[in-house]
């Protein structure tokens, strides 16, 4: 089996995917825009032979580079980089090159764009907010006629949390459209709403392999926007409700063998016209790992390597694993700079030092959605994890 993954070397955490398609006898074949000499050595070591590229964004040039390892050693029989921000690039080298083990161009848009995404979550019986699609000042003032303030506006076609804003009122509804932004925007009904992931790992029947969930303290939006910190955690259980909701949402997605990420609101409170306190409301779908170190978050929390099972999936389309076996709740909560913390680092290792599985200070790319120091520890309770989370976000009075 011939396997190119792009960009294996970012998130840095990557090589583990062709690191464990190499321990699988496949033949991993890396394109990227970063020197050899300056991968890292793990990097070098999962790659059967690496491509350099001068830059990523360049299609024409990654083409030449596809078309250079197919000649080489036959028939691509993936492509792949588990990264949001090139599944358009994904799909169009799938479609050029004829590679069927993941999406292509006529159905990428289930999954790429906010507006295409409610299509699907509606055949998947899974509510959503109302929308509307950004074009003229007056159909953003008709929309909240009906669906009224505040109301969230973000690009169709975006990746995370970035360029989302809320607007509460007229005058910021107004200087948006004034500003409005060259890209196709999408306003929804603010939903007010904890914001829960069910991810996981399916196969090519769309039939789940590896399934779990994770909470949000607050919103990434708000995460980012006003500089909270980036807090969330598993539990051992998935809830029932959440558990069918996004088995439903992957079996009506293109989701074939596939790392998924789906987001979902649990409505805080009863809302005329949308629903009941508790209700699930589909938010958006990803067909990618969740960000950040979460894939090394579901190893830590139920003692399995989530990057083996995905190759595992990829080359025999099912898990060697034990589903049920899940010791622990993992969090990862972190902390930001210039704020004042009651608790130090020192104070933190000496309290919880025997749970902490991974402390790191983010770079600065990554700081403004993850926090500048993170860390990330397991519980045998759901009571010892909220303790952990407080003690680490708590600020000195005054």
């Amino acid at each position: 089996m011939n396997f190119i993954f792009l960009s294996p070397n970012f998130p840095k955490t990557y090589y583990h995917f062709t690191q464990c398609l190499k321990n699988n006898g496949v033949t991993t074949l890396g394109i990227g825009d970063e020197p050899y000499d300056q991968l890292s050595q793990e990097c070098r070591d999962s790659l059967v032979e690496y491509y350099k590229v001068s830059s990523l964004e360049n299609y024409d040039e990654v083409y030449r580079a596809v078309a250079f390892f197919a000649f080489k050693y036959g028939k691509i029989d993936w492509l792949e980089t588990n990264n949001e921000y090139w599944l358009l690039r994904d799909a169009q080298l799938r479609t050029d090159f004829n590679v069927t083990t993941g999406l292509q161009n006529q159905n990428i848009d289930g999954i790429k764009y906010k507006s295409k995404m409610k299509e699907y979550y509606a055949k998947a019986g899974v509510p959503t907010a109302r929308y509307h699609l950004v074009d003229t000042l007056e159909g953003g003032l008709a929309f909240v006629q009906e669906a009224g303030y505040p109301v969230i506006v973000k690009p169709d076609n975006g990746v995370g949390a970035a360029a989302t804003y809320k607007l509460r009122n007229e005058e910021e509804l107004r200087n948006f459209y004034a500003n409005l932004p060259e890209v196709q925007y999408v306003m929804e009904e603010f939903i007010n709403g904890s914001i829960v992931s069910y991810d996981g790992i399916c196969d090519s029947n769309r039939d789940i392999i590896f399934e779990t969930c994770h909470f949000y303290t607050e919103p990434v939006m708000d995460v980012v926007n006003k500089g909270l910190e980036l807090c969330y955690y598993s539990r051992k259980q998935i809830p029932e409700e959440l558990r069918d909701a996004g088995r439903r949402t992957i079996k009506a997605f293109d989701s074939n063998s596939r790392f998924f990420h789906c987001e979902f609101f649990v409505l805080n409170e009863d809302k005329a016209g949308l629903g009941k306190k508790g209700d699930i409301f589909g938010l958006e779908v990803n067909m990618r790992p969740p960000g950040g170190y979460t894939p090394d978050m579901m190893n830590y929390a139920n003692d399995i390597d989530v990057y083996q099972i995905w190759a595992d999936m990829v080359c025999h389309d099912k898990g060697f694993f034990d589903p049920e076996h899940r010791p622990y709740a993992a969090v990862y909560g972190s902390q930001r700079k210039g704020k004042n913390y009651a608790h130090t680092r020192e104070d933190i290792f000496a309290r919880y030092g025997q749970n902490i599985v991974m402390y790191e200070e983010m770079p600065e790319v990554l700081a403004s959605a993850m926090g500048d120091h993170a860390y990330m520890a397991r519980f045998a309770t759901d009571e010892e994890l909220h303790e952990f989370l407080n003690y680490v976000i708590e600020k000195k009075e005054g």
